[in-house]
């Protein structure tokens, strides 16, 4: 199974991502495509702008297209594209939106991992808080549209990991 992960910074995408891991043994967790760019030498904007996000987007196709079966992948193209639509929303975002829908399309589990009420990361804690309520937003509005399985987690790291084990144990 093609598990994505997506939600806004700071939600803990990442915390889940590596708790799951240790619970599905025979799986394989592709890194957020930030830390795999910058990993590889490329040198990031201080604060990260559109052609930043493009360039993730890219990595993001990339790494879903490359991978095999049983990958946790810790961001998505979709997570990408909503950073992108938030930080220039007059961009025309049209074909890089079919090549999400394309490429999630072999996803088998989307993640939705929102800001939840109260938040339980605050606003002093988040880097850029308004974009990413904006963030959460626009995802919250695009994903339940993008006619794969979806689940929205909430709660701790092991409520989290529990809703979502249960949903793929059926």
């Amino acid at each position: 199974m093609r598990i994505a992960i997506t939600g806004a910074h700071k939600v803990g995408k990442t915390t889940l991502a590596e708790d799951l891991l240790e619970h599905l043994p025979g799986y394989t967790l592709d890194k957020e495509p930030y830390y795999e760019l910058e990993e590889s030498g490329y040198i990031f904007s201080e604060i990260p702008d559109a052609d930043d996000f493009i360039k993730q987007f890219e990595y993001s196709v990339q790494q879903i297209g490359e991978s095999g079966a049983n990958t946790i992948f810790d961001r998505c193209p979709i997570d990408i594209l909503a950073y992108i639509h938030a930080i220039d929303p007059n961009r025309n975002i049209e074909s890089l939106f079919e090549t999400a829908q394309s490429i999630l399309s072999t996803i088998d589990l989307l993640v939705f991992v929102p800001i939840e009420s109260p938040d339980l990361i605050s606003g002093q804690q988040s880097d850029l808080p308004k974009l990413r309520y904006k963030v959460n937003d626009i995802l919250d509005n695009w994903i339940w549209d993008l006619g794969i399985d979806v689940i929205e987690v909430s709660g701790t790291v092991s409520n989290r990991r529990d809703q979502l084990l249960k949903k793929i144990t059926f």
